[in-house]
């Protein structure tokens, strides 16, 4: 008699001890995801090291009495610093003033000069890439450069006042535009946004020739006038670009420093100092790191409320 072949084992194979199940393999997304976290940790690793740990120590000596070199430890002030900024500390109130009066003439000037620029280059003539190379030329120039030649420029004996006399006929007469407190400030305005609208220029540029051909064309075919095409298509299109435009003029334009250092050292009469020029005398210069710390955090606090408030006013409504 044949005996039947052995069946095969169908029984469920043996769990491991403590009855858990073997982990499954990872899926396709979780792979990605660690993938993911993988590429990203270098970029956070920097952001952290670089970013929110001296952020947050910049914070911790703004509220102590903490010196660049000093034999005793820094001491817990609290509030104090920021109490002096506003109320005993006089320099850092004009700096406050001084660099919001900067701000508010750089600002539409760069802005609406880039804007001119980028509409005259933008035209179909001959040599608008020699322009284009000439007005950009000062921005790749080093501030540090630009700021001792013009400071030789705005002397009482240098070019600038020598071209007023000779195209006056003698009846005008410059003055030392730097060492006089009422000049000064905007002598640095001018200078300023004369290195940087070739900047804006070719941001304003860009958002011009992303604008479709075809919409100018059937406007030109409605008869619109070369004002109303401005007016009613380019303006409107050109509003991420104003905003990106807008932004990053403020911002630059409130962390002034290079020209006053080089060229007025603050003065005179503090006309020209600004918030950053105090950070660093009062930081560095006095070796008050706990006091620069807290203008530091002040000047924070003001540039994140003033690009807040900026996105808010310029966003599309709904």
């Amino acid at each position: 008699m044949v005996s039947a072949p052995p069946r095969p084992d169908t029984a469920a194979p043996a769990r491991p001890a403590g009855g858990r199940r073997r982990p499954s393999r990872p899926t396709a997304a979780r792979k990605e995801a660690r993938a993911g976290r993988l590429f990203a940790a270098p970029a956070v690793l920097l952001l952290v090291t670089f970013l929110v740990v001296p952020t947050a120590m910049a914070l911790w000596l703004s509220v102590t009495n903490a010196r660049l070199i000093s034999p005793t430890a820094p001491e817990f002030t609290g509030t104090a610093n920021y109490v002096r900024a506003f109320t005993a500390d006089g320099d850092f109130q004009r700096a406050l003033l001084n660099t919001f009066l900067f701000a508010a003439a750089v600002v539409p000037l760069q802005g609406g000069l880039g804007l001119v620029l980028a509409l005259l280059v933008d035209q179909k003539l001959a040599g608008r890439n020699f322009f284009r190379t000439v007005y950009f030329i000062p921005v790749i120039t080093s501030m540090v450069v630009v700021s001792v030649l013009w400071r030789f420029l705005y002397q009482e004996e240098g070019l600038i006042n020598s071209l007023i006399s000779m195209l006056s006929g003698g009846a005008l007469e410059g003055t030392a535009w730097l060492s006089n407190p009422s000049t000064a400030l905007g002598a640095i305005v001018v200078m300023s946004v004369w290195q940087g609208v070739g900047f804006h220029m070719v941001i304003w540029l860009a958002g011009l020739q992303n604008i479709p051909e075809q919409v100018y064309e059937a406007a030109r075919l409605d008869g619109v006038t070369a004002w109303q095409r401005f007016r009613h298509i380019t303006l409107p299109l050109l509003k991420p670009t104003f905003v990106f435009v807008l932004v990053t003029i403020t911002i630059a334009a409130m962390g002034l420093f290079v020209q006053v250092d080089v060229m007025t050292n603050g003065g005179p009469l503090s006309s020209t100092t600004t918030i950053v020029f105090e950070i660093v005398r009062k930081g560095y210069q006095q070796q008050q790191i706990g006091y620069g710390a807290a203008l530091s955090a002040v000047f924070f606090a003001i540039v994140l409320v003033l690009a807040f408030v900026q996105r808010r006013l310029t966003r599309d409504k709904d």
